[in-house]
């Protein structure tokens, strides 16, 4: 199976959100099926065949998610972040701002869901291949 440290070497490659696909090829490759990152302090949970889950440190001090959503400002946020404008931790900050709690990412169904403190779908987005 997969390690943290295997992801982390994968991950230190992504240098915007415009890295991202390839990154999710990569981690795809080691096994990892699914993974869930939490905006507060951006630990990840990360699932892989036969129940496996290991789960990331915290990569920051907490950050506060606001209790109200905002799809509006967060969409604009993830564009820019997606066209490579904003790095990872301000993509983070941007996602606090704007009520984000975490996102969930299937390798299978190869979508990205986005939810709220309360578990509320916010966006979800094809990943491109």
């Amino acid at each position: 199976m997969f390690t943290v440290e295997q992801i982390e070497q994968a991950h230190l490659k992504v240098k915007s959100g415009a890295d991202f696909p390839k990154y999710i090829q990569e981690i795809k490759q080691l096994g990892v099926v699914a993974f869930e990152t939490w905006v507060d302090d951006s630990h990840t949970e990360y699932f892989g065949d036969n129940n496996f889950e290991t789960q990331s440190l915290p990569q920051y001090a907490p950050l506060t998610i606001a209790d109200e959503s905002n799809k509006e400002l967060f969409t604009h946020y993830l564009k820019i972040h997606q066209q490579g404008q904003t790095d990872y931790f301000t993509f983070c900050q941007h996602c606090a701002e704007t009520g984000i709690e975490k996102w969930f990412v299937s390798l299978d169904t190869m979508l990205c869901t986005y939810f709220d403190k309360v578990g509320k779908n916010i966006l979800e987005e094809k990943i491109p291949s």
